[in-house]
């Protein structure tokens, strides 16, 4: 889950650079440095700091946030420096290069020893950050996919929320999604994408913006539907080492978003503003994206300048399909502070911190209690967030996006490729056949 737009706003200073790595104070206690990227949960994870301090007083949490692109570069610099913090918040698409450079020590000793119960988390969670018998990390957090629309034009156009609850889709012609997407597309006279008179080259709001700035994992559009249509990353997950972006079912999914941006009912790549897709909903620009659960108050929150509401992704041949992912923090090898950067981690990964956590609604904990506590807190503000725990719980539902070795590079080659040919400069088969195979040569 490449998760870019969960990234705070605030970048790292070189003087909280400075403080990496905990140590003990002079009144004798443990300082533990703990980082994260996402603004939206520093508040949280420090009531979750203050209630640890309470209950181990001789070990105190410093946190420090910073936004996502600076996070990854300066724990990969502080990490090479052997100057890195005690534990960080980790991701799928990022976490095997440190593994692969012994910088994350293995916990699986201490889930023995303290005899964790690894079935409270949400299935399959546990395991994704487990490789050859060693643990790098406990379930924080779960994420899935949903569509998020402008309710209020959706009004507007006569398109019935009660609808979109069963829509389904196919590469071929789009299903009713595709019908959908047209009629909420609207020119500048007024005219939606069903009219013959519709003029796709003065577009005054497109049906649906799609993300094409997804790396190799298409969380926040291509990838779901591509599920959906029978295509699987690669031969096993987590740690497969053979892809199958050669698979025509994804080069079809391609052309799909191809065709919207043909048909006008998607802007063109080459002409995409630099807004993101939750700026461009809120000055009307677009309709109708898919979002992931982390976004909720962008959407639904006091910011949001337009009212919005979510409905089910649409179902494909393979029926309806989310992502789903997770995060976990980790420990770096080289911390002078083991046990305690565990009983920490342990924290975090415990009942009582994600409750705070989930209390807070800013995204659904990994452990059942505090998801739970997520739905009741959006409910009790009046937020209609349901979609996307019926995804979570969907049997056959949900897939995990790829965690393999040479994420960063797969990420590169994969996003070149499909941008390549959503330009036109290159058929989609052909673009993602090349990307494949230089994809699977990395691994010989």
């Amino acid at each position: 889950m490449k998760r870019v737009t969960r990234a705070g706003a605030a970048l790292l200073s070189l003087a909280v650079l400075a403080g990496c790595g905990g140590g003990a104070g002079d009144d004798g206690d443990v300082t533990i440095s703990y980082w994260l990227w996402d603004d939206n949960q520093k508040a949280s994870y420090q009531a979750c700091a203050d209630a640890f301090t309470a209950a181990n007083p001789g070990v105190k949490i410093e946190i420090t946030q910073s936004a996502w692109t600076t996070y990854w570069q300066n724990l990969t610099t502080q990490l090479a420096a052997g100057e890195a913090p005690d534990v960080w918040t980790n991701q799928g698409s990022y976490y095997p290069q440190f593994v692969a450079a012994h910088q994350i020590l293995d916990i699986q000793p201490y889930v023995d020893a303290d005899k964790v119960d690894l079935t409270r988390y949400q299935g399959g969670l546990a395991e994704l950050f487990t490789k050859d018998g060693e643990r790098y990390g406990l379930p924080k957090d779960w994420d899935t996919m949903a569509l998020v629309y402008n309710a209020d034009h959706f009004g507007k156009q006569g398109i019935d929320p009660a609808s979109l609850k069963d829509l389904t889709w196919n590469p071929a012609d789009g299903g009713t999604f595709e019908q959908v997407i047209a009629k909420a597309t609207v020119d500048a006279n007024g005219r939606n994408g069903l009219d013959p008179a519709f003029d796709k080259s003065k577009v005054a709001t497109y049906g649906y913006l799609p993300e094409w700035a997804d790396g190799s994992q298409g969380q926040n559009g291509w990838g779901n539907l591509a599920a959906s249509n029978g295509f699987t990353y690669l031969d096993t997950n987590p740690w497969g080492t053979s892809y199958k972006y050669d698979d025509p079912r994804l080069a079809q999914t391609i052309d799909w978003f191809k065709a919207l941006i043909a048909k006008g009912y998607s802007p063109s790549f080459d002409k995409a503003s630099t807004l993101s897709n939750d700026a461009l909903l809120n000055a009307g620009k677009g309709a109708m994206t898919t979002s992931g659960s982390w976004m909720i108050n962008s959407y639904l929150g006091d910011s949001a300048k337009v009212t919005f509401a979510y409905a089910p992704l649409p179902a494909g041949p393979q029926g309806r399909k989310t992502a789903i992912n997770g995060l976990s923090d980790a420990i770096w090898a080289g911390t002078p502070h083991k046990d305690e950067a565990w009983k920490w981690v342990s924290f975090l990964a415990s009942a009582r911190c994600q409750d705070i956590v989930g209390a807070n609604a800013v995204v659904f904990p990994a452990i059942t209690s505090g998801a739970d506590k997520a739905l009741a807190a959006h409910q009790a503000k009046g937020r209609d967030v349901q979609v996307y725990v019926d995804a979570a719980a969907a049997p056959n539902g949900t897939f995990f996006l790829p965690i393999t070795e040479h994420g960063n590079e797969i990420s590169t080659i994969v996003q070149g490729a499909i941008q390549s040919a959503v330009l036109g400069q290159t058929d989609s088969a052909s673009a993602l056949k090349k990307a494949n195979d230089q994809v699977n040569a990395l691994f010989k």
